[in-house]
């Protein structure tokens, strides 16, 4: 198998050649202001120098694109995904395998996402030498990044019922000793990232019952031996009152937005003072009545293309619209948005770090690829400016994972690189017209 990956990698290098894009509107995803008729240059899988037309290198045997009436845009990060968890309408540990995350990840990569970093619930080696893969250019798909396992509640948090998973997906400690023992046996396996699970998942239905969560000694043991181990903690949380306790407990990241009430100022100079990220997650919560609310969508190539023959037969299904918009979750799921989208500006306006994510790939309402250009829109509906959504989205989303090498467009950075047909900078949902889709140098393929 070894030199089978690097026969792979030495013909795919041998394959690269100069590519020199022309005349393109450039989206650089630094925040900066469109910036037309220019050209960008790739070699090698990197980006050689990006100038006005005009002025572009002659590069002998350089093949030329000419992009005239077209945007460049970065890929896609999403900071919070998963990979392996569903396949067609199910959920569950035997859905973790290498078909079905391959197939996940050139999803992601068709819809113009080209890193992905899931967030627990995997299970190594298979994660591990898949994350390996992904990064050496082995396989079409996104690259991946992510956490090995993660660490949740016994009887808790993330719900076996609802996700169906077992043991070697998720660590559940029961003490301290413990949490610190789980923490070390991820950073052994090479984890991005440490992920924790504190929430009592009654997602805002009056009257649910929750369910039993990380106790503070345990989650205190899991920040302070991840810093130990140089890792950072990326928290599930759903309520403000969970999002100031980690916070107050110096985790790095909180992996979902707030959604119960606005953000006060604790939280806002908590974070600010922590440099702790922040990841919306709008379309979660959208994704529980969106399919059921508008079945048109079923005739829109960008949601279709995504669908499993059986997803696309649950939706179709009146029955299955009809229970789900009347299950109390989805009033609670549309109330969420609302908030979420209200403090995302807020949080924005004060200077508080902020990424790109989804949960896409987490159950099967949240479609890979999909749910990524459902946010845009949701963080444009919100009231940030199409170009600030974008920036959430590459440059923003690099930075949360320290990913310096993407993210941007700018000599020296990886030409992951999506053409779209028009200008997202008018209109968010120019981001649904991809003309191609290059990753590393290469045009990936299978895209529209």
């Amino acid at each position: 198998m070894s030199a089978l990956i690097q026969g792979l990698a030495a013909s795919a290098s041998a394959a690269a050649s100069p590519t020199l894009f022309e005349h393109v509107r450039l989206i650089d995803g630094t925040g900066a202001p469109a910036r037309t008729d220019m050209a960008v240059l790739v070699e090698d899988g990197k980006i050689v120098s990006v100038t006005p037309s005009a002025q572009a290198p002659s590069v002998a045997g350089a093949r030329v694109v000419n992009l005239a009436g077209q945007t460049m845009i970065p890929g896609l990060i999403s900071d919070h995904s998963h990979v392996g968890l569903v396949s067609g309408t199910t959920t569950g540990s035997a859905n973790f395998t290498r078909d079905n995350i391959l197939g996940q990840l050139r999803q992601f990569e068709q819809y113009g996402v080209t890193t992905v970093v899931a967030l627990g619930v995997t299970k190594s080696p298979l994660f591990d030498d898949l994350r390996r893969e992904q990064h050496a250019g082995l396989n079409p798909g996104a690259d991946l990044f992510g956490v090995d396992q993660g660490i949740g509640v016994p009887d808790g948090a993330p719900p076996v019922g609802m996700m169906h998973v077992d043991d070697s997906q998720v660590l559940r400690p029961v003490t301290p000793q413990e949490a610190r023992a789980d923490v070390d046996k991820m950073a052994a396996e090479g984890t991005d990232l440490v992920k924790i699970w504190v929430d009592n998942f009654k997602n805002g239905v009056p009257g649910k019952p929750g369910l039993p969560v990380m106790k503070p000694e345990i989650t205190q043991a899991v920040i302070t031996r991840s810093h130990e181990e140089n890792l950072r903690v990326a928290a599930h949380i759903h309520d403000l009152h969970y999002a100031k306790e980690l916070v107050g407990q110096h985790a790095d990241i909180l992996a979902h937005g707030v959604r119960d009430q606005p953000v006060d100022s604790a939280l806002i100079n908590a974070m600010k003072a922590g440099g702790v990220w922040y990841i919306p997650t709008i379309s979660l919560d959208e994704s529980v009545y969106l399919f059921a609310q508008n079945p048109e969508l079923l005739n829109d190539p960008e949601l279709t293309r995504g669908l499993s023959p059986a997803l696309r037969a649950e939706f179709a299904d009146p029955v299955w619209r009809q229970k789900t918009l009347s299950d109390p979750l989805a009033d609670a799921a549309r109330k969420a948005v609302a908030m979420n989208q209200k403090n995302l500006v807020i949080l924005i306006r004060a200077g508080v770090n902020v990424g790109f994510g989804t949960d896409s790939g987490a159950t099967p309402l949240r479609i890979p690829g999909f749910a990524e250009h459902r946010e845009l829109r949701l963080i444009v509906g919100a009231g940030l400016t199409p170009s600030e959504a974008i920036h959430l989205a590459t440059g923003q989303a690099a930075a949360l994972m320290h990913l310096t090498d993407r993210g941007i467009i700018a000599p020296g950075k990886r030409a992951d690189l999506v053409i779209l047909k028009a200008d997202p900078t008018y209109d968010i949902t120019a981001v649904d017209q991809i003309v191609s889709v290059w990753h590393g140098g290469e045009q990936a393929t299978g895209v529209r």
